[in-house]
C-alpha cells in the first residue's frame, strides 16, 4: 500500500510539472480522454524510473557535491534534483517511454514543482492516515 501511495504521489507531481512547463512533456494526444488513456502508463513508468534514479544516483551525487551544497546553504540540491529529472528523461527515452525535459532551466522549475507537489500530497495523505 505504501508503494502505491508513493507511486501515485510522484505520478501526480510529474503530471503537474508537465502541465505547468511546456518543456516537460509526454508523447501523445494533448487533451481529453485519449490523453489520459495514452499517458497514464508512461506517467507511472516515469515515476518508477525517477524513484530508482533518486534512490541510487541522487545520494551519491549529493555526497560528492556536499561541500557545494554546504556553501550554497542547500540551494545546490535544487540543481541536483534538476539533473535527476534530466537523467530520468534520458533513461525514459532509452526505455521507449515518451517523456522529455527540454533545458536545464525547465528541469530546475520542474524539479521545484515536483518537490512541492510531492511534499503537499504526502502531507495530505499523512493527515488522512491520522483520522
Amino acid at each position: 500500500m505504501r508503494f502505491l501511495a508513493w507511486l501515485l504521489t510522484h505520478a501526480v507531481a510529474l503530471a503537474v510539472a508537465a502541465q505547468l512547463f511546456d518543456g516537460i512533456a509526454f508523447d501523445g494526444p494533448d487533451s481529453g480522454m485519449a490523453e489520459i488513456r495514452h499517458k497514464l502508463l508512461p506517467l507511472l513508468g516515469v515515476a518508477i524510473v525517477m524513484g530508482v534514479v533518486n534512490a541510487i544516483v541522487r545520494p551519491v551525487l549529493t555526497f560528492i557535491s556536499l561541500p557545494v551544497v554546504i556553501l550554497t546553504l542547500g540551494l545546490f540540491l535544487l540543481i541536483i534534483n534538476a539533473l535527476m529529472l534530466k537523467l530520468t528523461s534520458w533513461l525514459a527515452g532509452g526505455l521507449g517511454i515518451g517523456f522529455h525535459v527540454e533545458g536545464l532551466g525547465t528541469a530546475v522549475g520542474g524539479a521545484l514543482v515536483i518537490t512541492v507537489v510531492t511534499w503537499a500530497v504526502d502531507r495530505l495523505l499523512e493527515e488522512d492516515r491520522r483520522r
